[in-house]
């Protein structure tokens, strides 16, 4: 290990010099293969305490899948069904837990995971690495590789692919730093503990959340932590579904986040599912052509015959009567926002995608707002009175 790295350039080509460096002591890391940048850096750090994080708080291997400092994805190894296996392309693969945390988490946003940087709680077993050896990715992080695994990833992109081995020893300072036009910002670093503890404040009529519901929760609100905000994040089933990150508004995040839920669970109507693909067509261009799909864009490629590139004969649309119709069978959804809910407004739209489990701060002057909007639909929400704010 060295105590700096230099790196071709910061965040843009003419942003340079740029190096990662410790002011005392060695870095935590080896790189193993590739040239990581600037970004690949913050994306392998931020994700790397997620993991850990979501490894601490469930006992289950974790994956996270990251693009420019946000949470694509992230998941723990709850084994999956036959249709998430098929939206997820793995249905040909035997997955090892490791594996199936990673196919969650790339599976959950697809086309935002598309040249992600992925983080795995646990060593990199040969299983993870031929999952990851077909899709199209920066790097990886993880605290160590099997001689099998490494030789399957050191041979992606050419051999440039990053791999970068941390020490999972390494505690970082309890202050942190970082400068802005100049002038050096200090705190201490948020090393708040996240687990099902937090939950028990239930401020609604509904007063049960289930284990499961309370392991998404604890997902979600780690997920956040990582999340550059404003952020909320829907969960299900072991991972994250649909995550609003960086924005202004509140209500904005929580319908972004809702779409992108939304996306994740009309992937598996059964109309995607038996779309007829030629059998030449890659899966990024799979992704692309079911989001235009299940999107309000598709009668214009029905229209404008864009169809006849993807696929062996003319599908039928997916009307927007269906897709409400199948989006109305989703329940059981748990939703965490990293700052308390302003309005009831949010409670709304959540209440589209199927959220029934709340984790939020509280602390709104409008909180008896917000509770009536939940007890009207017979949600159950916690007041964490914890703030997950990450700049």
């Amino acid at each position: 290990m060295a105590k700096e790295l230099e790196l071709k350039y910061g965040c843009n080509p003419n942003q340079k010099p740029s190096r990662i460096f410790m002011e005392q002591g060695e870095l935590p890391i080896t790189v193993l293969n590739g040239k990581p940048g600037y970004i690949n850096f913050l994306d392998a750090f931020n994700s790397w305490q997620l993991v850990c994080e979501l490894k601490a708080a469930t006992g289950l291997p974790a994956a996270a899948s990251f693009k420019h400092v946000s949470p694509a994805g992230a998941a723990v190894a709850v084994p999956m069904s036959e249709t998430l296996k098929k939206i997820y392309f793995v249905d040909d693969l035997e997955l090892s837990p490791l594996a199936t945390a990673y196919a969650r988490a790339r599976g959950a946003d697809r086309m935002s995971s598309y040249g992600d940087f992925i983080a795995l709680s646990d060593v990199c077993d040969v299983q993870t690495a031929r999952l990851i050896q077909r899709e199209v990715s920066d790097g990886i992080i993880a605290p160590g590789y099997d001689a099998d695994a490494l030789e399957v990833l050191r041979s992606k992109r050419k051999g440039t692919y990053n791999i970068i081995q941390i020490d999972p020893a390494y505690v970082p300072d309890p202050i942190e730093r970082k400068q802005c036009f100049g002038i050096t910002f200090e705190q201490g670093r948020n090393d708040l503990k996240i687990d099902a503890s937090l939950l028990q404040k239930v401020v609604t009529e509904n007063q049960n959340i289930p284990e499961d519901a309370k392991r998404d929760l604890v997902i979600s609100l780690i997920t956040l932590k990582y999340t550059q905000s404003n952020s909320v994040c829907y969960a299900k089933d072991g991972q994250a579904i649909g995550i609003g990150a960086g924005q202004q508004s509140r209500v904005h995040c929580t319908r972004l986040a809702g779409n992108k839920a939304d996306n994740w669970y009309l992937r598996q109507h059964p109309k995607v599912l038996s779309l007829p693909f030629k059998a030449d067509i890659r899966r990024p261009d799979r992704d692309n052509t079911i989001d235009v799909f299940i999107s309000e864009d598709y009668m214009d490629v029905l229209a404008d015959g864009i169809w006849e590139t993807f696929f062996t004969q003319k599908p039928e649309p997916l009307t927007r009567e269906e897709k409400r119709a199948w989006l109305d069978t989703l329940t059981g959804v748990s939703l965490g926002s990293d700052a308390f809910f302003p309005f009831g407004d949010n409670i709304e739209r959540a209440k589209k995608s199927g959220v029934c489990y709340i984790a939020q701060p509280g602390g709104s002057i409008r909180d008896d707002n917000v509770i009536e909007t939940c007890n009207k639909y017979g949600m159950a929400m916690a007041f964490t009175g914890i703030r997950l704010f990450h700049h």
